[in-house]
C-alpha cells in the first residue's frame, strides 16, 4: 500500500467513525452467533443423550416387570399342577384311584423290550504294552540319548 491509500483510509474513518463501530459490532455479533450455535449443538446432543438414557430406564423397568409376571405365572402353574391339586381335580371330575385287581395288561405280538446299551455287558478292550508300538513307550530322555548316540556314530 502506498501512502496515499493510507491517508485516504485515515480521512475516511475520521469523516465516518460509525464504520469502525459497525465493524466492531459486526465482529461481536458474529462471536455471539457462533457461541449460540455451539450452545444449541451442545443442548441438542445433551437432550438426545438424556432421552436415550430415559428410554433405557423404561426398558429396564419393563424387563423387570415382565420377569416378575413370568415368575408369578410359573408359580401359579406349579401350584395348579401339584400332585395334591391334580388329584383333587381328578376326583372332582369323576376319576377315582385304581384298585390292584382292575389293571389289565395288553400283550403286543412281536414287541420286544430293548435294553439300554449302558447295561449290556460289552467286551472291554484292554491295551497292553505289547500292542503299543515301542515309539510310544519311549521317554524324551531316551529319545534324546538315541539321537546323541546316532550323531556320535556318524561323526566317527
Amino acid at each position: 500500500m502506498n501512502i496515499q491509500n493510507v491517508e485516504y483510509l485515515k480521512h475516511a474513518y475520521k469523516i465516518a467513525p460509525w464504520r469502525v463501530q459497525r465493524q466492531w459490532l459486526g465482529n461481536a455479533l458474529l462471536v455471539v452467533v457462533a457461541l449460540a450455535m455451539v450452545a444449541t449443538l451442545y443442548l441438542d446432543v445433551t437432550s438426545q443423550a438424556a432421552i436415550a438414557g430415559r428410554e433405557i430406564q423404561d426398558l429396564t423397568a419393563s424387563i423387570s416387570d415382565s420377569q416378575q409376571v413370568s415368575a408369578d405365572l410359573q408359580t401359579q402353574l406349579a401350584s395348579l399342577t401339584s400332585a395334591r391339586v391334580m388329584e383333587q381335580r381328578a376326583l372332582d371330575i369323576g376319576f377315582r384311584p385304581m384298585e390292584s385287581g382292575e389293571a389289565e395288561y395288553l400283550a403286543v405280538p412281536g414287541y420286544s423290550v430293548l435294553e439300554p446299551d449302558i447295561l449290556s455287558s460289552a467286551p472291554i478292550l484292554q491295551l497292553s504294552t505289547l500292542t503299543i508300538p515301542p515309539e510310544y513307550n519311549e521317554s524324551l530322555l531316551d529319545w534324546m540319548d538315541k539321537k546323541i548316540a546316532n550323531s556320535a556314530r556318524r561323526v566317527q
